[in-house]
């Protein structure tokens, strides 16, 4: 029989209280926040959600967040340089039965410097595979 549209198929979550420092303009994968799903349908959506702490190393320079698939990057944001709790999230669409990677990846402005999950900070990554 069908799975009904909008049941949790699966829950996949990595936790992490390491921190990375990030000087470069270009996105550069946060290796700690990192995620694989193997969706059991080509019509399954995947919720990912990523929560973390952010200070920037220079004033009045931007920090960037976004959340790639693969080598795909699926949208960004931006915030200031002060520590503040990062969220990015996004309703994703795979359209495939094969694995897929989500991982959170940041930059700075131009020379600027960001710490992700600093401060001791706990931050997670989560993987939510919802019927489509």
């Amino acid at each position: 029989s069908a799975i009904a549209t909008g049941r949790v198929l699966q829950v996949k979550q990595v936790t992490s209280s390491s921190n990375q420092t990030v000087t470069t303009p270009s996105y550069t994968a946060i290796t700690f926040f990192s995620v694989a799903i193997t969706p059991s349908a080509t019509s399954s959506k995947i919720l990912i959600s990523c929560t973390t702490g952010v200070r920037n190393t220079t004033a009045d320079k931007s920090n960037y967040l976004t959340l790639y698939r693969d080598s795909t990057n699926l949208g960004t944001g931006a915030e200031d340089d002060i520590w503040f709790n990062a969220h990015v999230s996004i309703l994703d669409s795979p359209s495939t039965t094969s694995e897929v990677t989500y991982k959170l990846y940041s930059k700075t402005d131009s020379s600027g410097g960001c710490y992700v999950n600093g401060n001791g900070q706990l931050g997670n990554i989560t993987a939510i595979e919802v019927a489509g």
